[in-house]
């Protein structure tokens, strides 16, 4: 039998957009993910960076990131820490999954990655996010989803989804460019893939044997 905790993390992360931060399904989501994990981590609450439009709270040990935007006419401070945040005024509108080794926190916090979204934003202490495959939903219909394995390439992404409406990234040497990134608007899913595949003057032809590297999850646009 499977386990319901595990059940719930794989299931459909897409319904959690739009709840607000003090939903007890998005408290639940992180409980579920946190029992996956095979090894103590520390800390393992959420580093939260507060800007004038948005709150990031960066799971780096659970390899996620949520990303909220305030509504009902809140008016968010730079810096304010978590624990004097308006729950019930921020809702979800982004979630970010790493697929990276792990690697020493940053002095810093990462960058902001909402669409468009920060290429950089993986190498900031991130492990990998616990759950394969990771199911992402497109709709409420059962079949319109995608199984991301650890090693799904731009190829796979490519085949299930079609040509993206965006993209970019690529351009310049493979030492230090940013790697390649894809964006499927109506479908609201972006990703951005690593490796030397990804990089360089001929990262376009590469590419598809590149693995995803972080997937940015937003809503669809109606």
């Amino acid at each position: 039998m499977t386990d319901p905790s595990v059940a719930f993390a794989q299931y459909n992360a897409r319904i959690l957009l739009g709840q607000p931060l003090s939903s007890k399904y998005i408290t639940h989501y992180i409980e579920s993910l946190t029992i996956l994990l095979t090894r103590p981590t520390s800390p393992n609450g959420p580093h939260v960076a507060t800007y004038r439009d948005s709150v990031y709270f960066n799971y780096r040990h659970l390899g996620l990131s949520l990303l909220f935007t305030p509504q009902k006419g809140y008016q968010l401070i730079k810096g304010t820490p978590a624990e004097d945040l308006d729950q019930s005024r921020l809702f979800l509108d982004g979630i970010d999954f790493y697929n990276v080794t792990l690697q020493s926190p940053p002095s810093s916090p990462p960058a902001p990655s909402k669409p468009p979204f920060s290429p950089t934003a993986a190498d900031h202490g991130f492990r990998s996010y616990p759950v394969t495959p990771i199911k992402i939903h497109f709709s409420g219909e059962a079949d319109d989803s995608l199984q991301v394995q650890r090693s799904s390439t731009g190829k796979y992404f490519v085949e299930h989804l079609g040509e993206p409406d965006r993209k970019g990234g690529g351009a310049g040497p493979s030492n230090g460019s940013i790697g390649i990134w894809c964006e499927w608007t109506k479908k609201g899913i972006m990703v951005e893939f690593g490796g030397n595949e990804a990089r360089g003057p001929d990262a376009w032809n590469t590419g598809k044997d590149a693995k995803w590297k972080v997937i940015s999850m937003f809503p669809i646009p109606k």
